[in-house]
């Protein structure tokens, strides 16, 4: 059994980590977060320290490491809003703990090279949570796509629609300077998976960026991704919002179509398995996906060239058009 400290625990995907802590049979010593609604704890470890100052936090968790007790943490989990998720990596490597951080690692690329500074100075690891990568159908197709490897260009049509109320954008994640926007807050989980599975950014084109949806064309060395992100309500296609859903995610491939929309948060548990294994992903697996999403948020929008044909899926094509032709 190993022990564990939990940074963001009144945070959304906080309740995620909990669940994974358990059930790989860990321990959670300690947790933090400046709000204190964090109730959740009493439903998997009731007997937590609790800290709403990082500084208090902080050194608790020194103090055990000192001590040498076998309280001492050996995994610190970061799900705190994604400006902080370096200077909280930081902190476990400061307490000679491996890091478990929530995508993206960190907003900007540049920031990568000095954690890996860090890691070989403390002779830590710093994990990143990528679930897509052991999603069934993703880890079935990368199978079929290496099997054997093939030199086609596949065509890709990818919808990420998962509406946010107006809380949103008074939140962190409504912030472009605290979040990273729609592209690292939201698509950087596709942008990874799409990048494992079809090889290096070749190119890519954007057409639409706004604070609730963005829009473009991204080439990798086997495939073109028409790409398209919203959290606003209106672009979920009809029988979504007919059925009560706030969500479609998906991702057609030569016309077959990978509905993630009810099985994409189920998947943390997987990864720690892995991570307590020695098999987790790290910086370098992390690092093409977040220059990806840089790139993205930065370069200069283009008018989307008439000649583009988007093949969405049918049930939401009329938004796509509208959104590539408006």
């Amino acid at each position: 059994m190993k022990n564990f400290a939990l940074m963001g625990a009144a945070g959304f995907v906080a309740p995620r980590h909990l669940q994974a802590i358990k059930e790989t049979g860990n321990s959670l010593i300690a947790a933090i977060d400046p709000h204190d609604s964090v109730g959740i704890l009493d439903q998997y470890f009731p007997e937590t320290k609790f800290f709403t100052e990082v500084e208090r936090f902080d050194r608790f968790l020194e103090k055990l490491r000192r001590e040498d007790t076998n309280e001492r943490v050996r995994y610190v989990s970061i799900c705190t809003p994604n400006y902080l998720h370096d200077a909280h990596v930081r902190l476990a490597m400061r307490i000679h703990a491996d890091a478990i951080c929530e995508k993206p690692l960190v907003i900007s690329p540049k920031n990568l090279d000095a954690l890996a500074e860090l890691e070989q100075e403390y002779g830590q690891r710093i994990y990143t949570v990528m679930q897509l990568r052991y999603h069934p159908k993703i880890v079935e197709l990368k199978s079929q796509l290496e099997t054997p490897p093939s030199c086609d260009i596949v065509e890709i049509d990818l919808n990420y629609i998962s509406y946010r109320g107006p809380w949103y954008h008074r939140s962190w994640k409504g912030s472009e300077s605290h979040s990273g926007g729609l592209i690292m807050n939201i698509g950087i989980h596709f942008f990874d998976v799409l990048i494992w599975l079809f090889g290096s950014i070749q190119n890519v084109e954007v057409y639409k960026r706004e604070s609730q949806k963005v829009l473009g064309v991204l080439y990798l060395e086997r495939a073109k991704v028409r790409w398209f992100l919203s959290i606003d309500r209106d672009d979920l296609p009809p029988d979504v919002r007919k059925n009560g859903h706030s969500s479609y995610r998906s991702m057609t491939i030569d016309g077959e179509e990978i509905d993630f929309s009810n099985s994409f948060t189920d998947l943390h548990t997987k990864t720690y398995e892995e991570i307590l294994n020695g098999r987790g992903f790290g910086i370098e697996d992390a690092r093409s996906a977040i220059e990806l999403a840089d790139t993205i948020r930065t370069c200069p929008v283009k008018a989307a060239p008439t000649l583009i044909q988007p093949h969405f899926n049918r049930k939401n094509r009329r938004a796509i058009d509208d959104l590539f032709y408006s």
